[in-house]
């Protein structure tokens, strides 16, 4: 493959390590943009004349393929480098946008599924995890704080498209032409972005072409599937994610409907505003928790994310309207939580499994995310929809879902506790590093 073999991009010996984390928050930053796409939704109705499920579709599919194609190509990724990976991550995740942009532009909306959800969504998975083996590998000293960099990326992407894709629309017009410039704006921009990472990345030169770091434990991607460890931590994953992405996607709404019964209610622009502290609470909580697992150990950290995280949504539906304050708050380190959680989950696979192919292994853990991204927005909606239908107003409407969210992270909590170091059984006998 030339420019993009593995043996392109092994590392000299006098090289920075801490020039790999700018390459990892390249992509990241870049992909983090589907938390983005509410900003396209209301344009995209308008101008297609689509229902709100249907504008949606994109971003769902989005991750729902976010999730496959990490699980089908993260042997791939880990055979053949992160430069190849971070390659077929900013090719895919450009060209769809500039498929959507021709979707938007003839009104063909299956075109813009096809081109955000499909091609798009495969950008999303390589790309997610493109950097995490090789960033495990340059810092086993400190991998949950050198994975939370990157990661954070994906978090606070947002942070940048949404008021950039606002202001796009604002200047090209929110109609069928107008988005679809933004998209091939996006396209072009993010092509260029990618590239930096493409460029700067390198594995470290003791993990050429067939060696590996040695550790105390090195499970293959094939073994790792066999192991309760692995689906204990998937379950830890999905129901993590699933209570943090249920506020995530209902955000706006939901603190509108708390407090609509109040002699101040929360405005447009205000709940706008509270959209974008999750956002941060999400990035910050990514490098931030993370980082200290790097000193408490995973399963403390995984047990403050879903022990603490279950008592903030008994406290949200208990007494959530009872404070502005108080509700920003809870919901804010429920974010926190949902990111430090996709931070951490690569270095606790790491501790179960060792770095022999801990990129493959977290891609089928994303299949984890896959679930999690359509249950999490279905539980609170559909929830919230019929509550709306027997004319219930107000908290009422996402009481129920709460107390459910509630549950799943204890559910979680029992998971993360049965994780015990992975049986000698499953280990790659020695030989078989070679």
């Amino acid at each position: 493959m030339g420019f993009l073999d593995r043996s392109r991009t092994i590392a000299p010996p006098d090289w920075n390590r801490w020039l790999v984390p700018p390459a990892a928050l390249s992509v990241h930053l870049a992909i983090g943009q589907a938390y983005a796409w509410s900003v396209f939704k209301p344009p995209l109705e308008s101008a297609l004349g689509l229902t709100g499920t249907q504008s949606a579709l994109p971003f769902q599919l989005g991750i729902v393929m976010l999730g496959l194609s990490a699980a089908f190509g993260g042997t791939l990724v880990e055979r053949n480098g992160p430069r190849w990976a971070m390659f077929v991550s900013a090719t895919c995740f450009s060209s769809g946008f500039l498929v959507s942009a021709l979707g938007a532009w003839t009104e063909q909306y299956w075109l813009v599924v096809l081109g955000y959800g499909v091609v798009g969504g495969v950008g999303l998975g390589i790309g997610y995890i493109s950097p995490v083996s090789t960033l495990i590998k340059w810092f086993p000293d400190r991998p949950g704080t050198a994975t939370g960099i990157a990661i954070m990326g994906f978090g606070g992407g947002a942070l940048i498209a949404s008021p950039w894709s606002a202001w796009m629309l604002g200047s090209f017009g929110r109609d069928s032409t107008g988005i679809a410039l933004a998209f091939l704006v996006h396209g072009l921009v993010y092509a260029v972005f990618m590239s930096v990472g493409v460029l700067l990345v390198r594995v470290p030169e003791r993990t050429g072409e067939r060696a590996v770091v040695r550790s105390a434990v090195n499970v293959s991607a094939r073994n790792a599937l066999r192991t309760p460890q692995f689906w204990c931590l998937w379950v830890v994953l999905c129901f993590n994610v699933t209570a943090g992405i249920g506020i995530l996607e209902k955000a706006a709404p939901m603190i509108r409907d708390f407090f609509a019964g109040t002699p101040v209610p929360v405005a447009a622009g205000a709940a706008a505003g509270f959209v974008a502290l999750l956002s941060l609470a999400n990035m910050v909580g990514r490098i931030a928790w993370s980082s200290t697992s790097d000193l408490v150990g995973r399963k403390n950290v995984y047990r403050l994310y879903l022990g603490v995280g279950a008592l903030t949504y008994l406290v949200l539906a208990l007494a959530g309207n009872a404070s502005k304050p108080l509700f920003v708050v809870c919901a804010m380190l429920i974010l926190s939580f949902y990111g430090g959680g996709f931070a951490t989950v690569p270095a606790y696979l790491k501790d179960l499994f060792g770095t022999y192919q801990v990129g493959a292994i977290h891609g089928r853990l994303l299949t984890a995310w896959s679930l999690a991204g359509v249950l999490g927005p279905l539980i609170v909606n559909a929830i919230a929809d019929g509550r709306a239908a027997a004319g219930r107003t107000g908290p009422d409407l996402y009481t129920t879902s709460l107390f459910i969210m509630m549950g799943l992270l204890l559910v979680g909590f029992v998971a993360n506790e049965l994780i015990r170091p992975v049986a000698a059984k499953y280990h790659e006998p020695e030989g078989a590093l070679r």
